[in-house]
């Protein structure tokens, strides 16, 4: 027999028609009769970036949650990518750098989102803080993982 968890997640996958998905957590905690912690539980272990996922969640209003599908490529690249840069304790624009080209190389950015991307993770842009080639980790990790969810 299958647990709740389960069962949340073959629901979610049968309503999945397209790449995207919008959802209200409370309809689906009450239809399942669960709280809504239950359903953040199953998004974020069976709908996480590791299983081709990317969800998004709006507080409010609702709680709707939208689950985006990832290509199996683009996965692989941008998983593989964030893995090293969690690995890491602080990112140089270099290294930056050398990310950006690639991804730009196998199409996942374009000539000028990959200068926006630069403009954003530079020196200049992070002279203000103490740390920044930690917060340009930080930073560039929060751009991949959106780059997952177009």
């Amino acid at each position: 027999m299958a647990n709740v968890s389960d069962e949340i997640e073959q629901f979610i996958l049968s309503i999945f028609s397209d790449d995207s998905l919008k959802l209200s957590r409370n309809d689906l905690a009450h239809y399942f009769s669960v709280a809504p912690s239950q359903i953040n539980y199953v998004l974020s272990t069976r709908f996480n970036i590791d299983k081709g996922y990317v969800t998004e969640s709006k507080r409010g209003g609702g709680g709707f949650i939208t689950i985006v599908k990832i290509s199996e490529s683009k996965v692989d690249t941008l998983s593989g990518i964030i893995q090293e840069l969690d690995a890491i304790d602080a990112l140089s624009f270099n290294r930056a750098n050398c990310f950006l080209q690639r991804l730009q190389r196998e199409g996942y950015v374009t000539e000028d989102e990959c200068e926006i991307i630069k403009n954003a993770i530079g020196d200049r842009a992070l002279s203000f803080v103490a740390n920044s080639a930690s917060v340009r980790k930080n930073v560039f990790r929060e751009i991949l993982i959106g780059l997952m969810r177009r």
